[in-house]
């Protein structure tokens, strides 16, 4: 199947390159040089990934995966930032992207990075059993690609609530991080656990009364995290 992806990237070489490469795995993608421009693009096309630049001139990566973020929850955003602090991999994280990848990367990497959202997505269009769960207050519906706490809706981004679900769909088992990189990020590259944290701790400050004593996704010490079974 062929993917449509925008690439916003003020360096045109290495925006070329990586629409070189795309079409290794059969994606055509469309270029923006600044911010403003590419979100532009953005509303106006039919995009399936966006891979967004962190230091862009005028409108910042940000900036732009907010404003994105506020009319289109679900498409995957890919970060690219020549920062690789905790905080700019956070602050990434905080408003919406779903993976980050630090410059120098090698393109391969990113292929496989663009890959394993594809095989997200794919994942989440193919039905369940179950189309909807209720677990104790917390409700979710698949196909709608929601979910609420006490009949009030939760703003999840979408990897959010792939996680979400992922837990929910299987209550009681254990995942390590690398367990949840491999299974809902779809790749397990060493140093990237820190992802898997942030995500968890801002998805616990949305579905939990106390995000220090959380009920709903529990913490196994020395081994990673589990769905309370008792939630059923």
């Amino acid at each position: 199947m062929n993917h449509n992806i925008l690439i916003i990237e003020d360096s045109a070489e290495i925006a070329n390159l990586i629409q070189l490469h795309l079409k290794d795995i059969h994606c055509q993608a469309d270029i923006a040089i600044e911010g403003a421009q590419g979100l532009k693009a953005f509303m106006q096309g039919n995009y399936d990934l966006v891979i967004l630049d962190l230091m862009l001139p005028v409108m910042d990566g940000l900036e732009v995966c907010k404003r994105l973020r506020e009319t289109n929850k679900m498409v995957p955003v890919i970060m690219l930032t020549s920062k690789s602090s905790e905080l700019d991999r956070v602050l990434g994280l905080e408003i919406g992207a779903d993976d980050y990848i630090t410059k120098p990367f090698s393109i391969p990497e990113l292929l496989a990075r663009v890959k394993a959202q594809f095989r997200r997505l794919d994942v989440l269009q193919t039905p369940l059993q179950q189309t909807k769960l209720e677990l104790g207050d917390l409700a979710i519906d698949v196909e709608k690609h929601a979910s609420t706490l006490k009949g009030k809706s939760l703003n999840l981004t979408a990897k959010e609530f792939d996680l979400l679900l992922h837990f929910a769909t299987h209550p009681g088992r254990v995942y390590s991080r690398m367990d949840l990189l491999n299974q809902v990020w779809g790749y397990s590259y060493e140093g990237y656990e820190h992802t898997v944290n942030s995500h968890i701790n801002r998805l616990r400050s949305k579905i939990e009364k106390d995000p220090a004593k959380p009920h709903y996704i529990l913490t196994v010490w020395g081994v990673g995290y589990k769905f309370n079974e008792a939630c059923l």
